[in-house]
């Protein structure tokens, strides 16, 4: 992980917006054994609900709308943490996506730190 993405999730003031999809996501890997992580899906579950800095943001049918938005990004859970991303920043939140994913950060749809 990068240094800014470390400091940013070190600072704990920081509010934390994590799309549901993402999360599904990693649950998913979990369970399948994919990655060298020491965690099991229960234990995330755990520390994500014990973290108040985190929301989970559900997927719905205005963030579905703003995919149409990302078809620059190639995958479509990719796309689907964008339109999480535009859809928080549409509201007037100051908002960046914590990746070093090179199609999201290359679509210039929203900024990117790592």
């Amino acid at each position: 992980m990068g240094k800014t993405a470390k400091q940013i999730l070190g600072d704990k003031s920081t509010r934390l917006l994590l799309p549901a999809i993402a999360l599904a996501e990693a649950l998913f890997i979990l369970e399948k054994g994919r990655g060298q992580y020491a965690i099991s899906e229960r234990k995330l579950l755990a520390r994500i609900r014990a973290d108040s800095r985190i929301r989970v943001v559900a997927l719905g049918q205005q963030i579905l709308d703003l995919t149409l938005q990302c078809k620059t990004i190639d995958e479509m859970h990719d796309r689907q943490i964008v339109a999480t991303a535009i859809f928080i920043q549409n509201r007037g939140f100051s908002t960046a996506i914590l990746t070093k994913d090179a199609n999201i950060a290359g679509s210039g749809l929203i900024p990117c730190v790592w």
